[in-house]
């Protein structure tokens, strides 16, 4: 079981009853490396060329549309823990049958959607993705309704949402394992076209993966796009995040913030004696309100 350290470069809160078996604990120290895992990144600091970075940022959409081919509805796990990991899915509601508006920023294939669908009668979401495909796999399925969703097609650095979603309409954003795929470069298009959907006063849910995650440290010498950004085989790419970058993106684009802070999980498989680390950032920013609205208030 893992003890509290309340040292400076280590994490403060501490939890254990995961329903996976995994330890968690969540707070405001990065994860201190060991020195192979320091080594190692010290000596990947060739970057790939140019001109490949430009191919795959030219053909992302195309990449990830090919990912949803290969793997289907199969490669995700559904999400049955967002309304445990955000108490604000359930808890930012004014009255109990309140109905609440939620935008899924990058739905992928329906693994956050639908179990929020069937956990809470009174949502309506919004459900975006970059990649057509995993547009029509949430469409096909069974559970998919006009009455209680709407998903469309959408890249988040360069569409207006204005168009599928009214302005100042939306009571929660979740964005969640989505702006790491993303060039951090364009990162801040993504929050500035949230930001007009979004409710003054309600916020964006984040969680995404954090510095030194094990999916970092397992990528081969030839696959860094520029700090913390890497691509997988399959030319889809992935940001890891420090929490002092995030803080800054949002900030920048107007946003409070609420919390802000790593959660890292060790599984452990007891049969091979295996302890994989995990490291993610989960947050809270708040649009906030205008000081006309503050004074009306």
């Amino acid at each position: 079981m893992f003890q509290e350290n309340t040292s400076d470069n280590c994490l403060n809160i501490v939890t254990t009853s995961t329903e996976d078996g995994a330890f968690q604990e969540s707070g405001h120290g990065a994860r201190i490396l060991s020195p192979e895992e320091a080594e190692k990144l010290a000596k990947d600091q060739v970057l790939v060329s140019e001109f490949k970075q430009l191919k795959l940022e030219k053909e992302a959409q195309k990449n990830w549309d090919l990912f949803y081919k290969r793997n289907s509805i199969n490669f995700f796990k559904d999400r049955h823990w967002t309304t445990r990991e955000f108490e604000e899915l359930k808890g930012c509601r004014e009255f109990a049958d309140q109905k609440l508006t939620i935008l899924e920023a990058g739905c992928g294939v329906g693994n956050c959607l639908f179990p929020l669908l069937e956990e809470d009668v009174n949502i309506f979401a919004y459900a975006c993705d970059f990649s057509p495909r995993a547009v029509e796999y949430v469409k096909k399925n069974a559970l998919y309704s006009t009455e209680r969703c709407k998903v469309f097609q959408c890249d988040l650095t360069k569409d207006d949402l204005l168009k599928n979603i009214p302005a100042n309409s939306v009571d929660v954003v979740t964005l969640i394992f989505v702006l790491s795929a993303i060039h951090p470069d364009k990162m801040h298009l993504v929050l500035k076209n949230i930001y007009k959907v979004l409710k003054p006063g309600k916020c964006v849910l984040f969680r995404d993966y954090g510095l030194y995650d094990h999916a970092m440290l397992r990528f081969k010498s030839g696959s860094k796009l520029g700090e913390n950004f890497y691509v997988r085989q399959d030319g889809t790419r992935s940001y890891f995040f420090t929490e002092e970058f995030l803080s800054q993106l949002f900030k920048a684009e107007g946003y409070e913030q609420v919390v802000n802070e790593y959660v890292r999980r060790e599984t452990v498989n007891r049969k091979e004696d295996l302890r994989v680390p995990r490291v993610f950032l989960q947050s809270k920013f708040q649009k906030p309100f205008s000081k006309t609205q503050v004074l009306a208030d």
